[in-house]
């Protein structure tokens, strides 16, 4: 099969295994529709602050497991490494999973923000660089309580180390690059209420009420 082919096929692979969402799967179990309450995103933060820590880190552990076999099955089928660097298969397995978690044909195509799904992915892609803007994340929201800030912060470091290391091997700069513009755009409601100082604080009770503020 021609390259392009497998390369498409990697993608809505990925794709779809991106669309199957965790969090309404763990909202539903609980008599909850996630999309209705809270942010009312389907993402790990919304469930977490409606539905508790619990019921927050299986959502968590969905979305990270759906990302990390989306890019194990890229590799399968368009495999390949170099320079310490998962191969395109991964890279676009990995990225149309986040783009089905963000936007997911099953439901509308109201998901969650990526978070899990892309710390999966960069974790996948490139070990070390991944583990480490995974911890600068988790020392973020540690430091300041906000998991908006921290993710942003994971994909911004993740951009920076990949460029300054596989500088000149553009598809692998562009993927970086693409994931960190993703978490901007999902959070972009997110950066207004950080400027604004009313972005909610990890361990804040969402409630359903027109105050809460909403993510579309």
């Amino acid at each position: 099969m021609p390259d392009i082919l497998l390369t498409v096929a990697t993608a809505v692979a990925g794709y779809l295994l991106g669309c199957v969402s965790t969090g309404i799967l763990v909202s539903n179990r609980a008599g909850v529709d996630i999309r209705t309450v809270g942010s009312h995103n389907t993402g790990a933060s919304n469930v977490l602050r409606v539905l508790g820590l619990k019921k927050g880190l299986v959502t968590f552990l969905g979305d990270f497991l759906k990302a990390t076999l989306a890019c194990w099955l890229g590799s399968l089928i368009l495999p390949g490494e170099t320079f310490g660097v998962a191969g395109l298969g991964a890279m676009v397995g990995g990225f149309f999973a986040v783009l089905g978690h963000n936007w997911p044909c099953f439901f509308n195509f109201k998901g969650g923000k990526g978070v899990a799904c892309s710390a999966a992915v960069i974790f996948f892609v490139n070990p070390l660089w991944g583990i480490i803007a995974i911890a600068v994340c988790v020392a973020v929201i540690a430091a300041t309580r906000y998991i908006s800030l921290g993710s942003m912060t994971m994909l911004f470091t993740y951009a920076v180390l990949m460029c300054a290391t596989h500088w000149g091997r553009w598809v692998t700069c562009g993927f970086a690059l693409a994931l960190f513009v993703l978490v901007v755009v999902r959070h972009r409601t997110n950066i207004t209420r950080l400027l604004n100082g009313t972005e909610n604080k990890i361990g804040h009770k969402a409630a359903d009420s027109p105050d809460t503020p909403r993510d579309e």
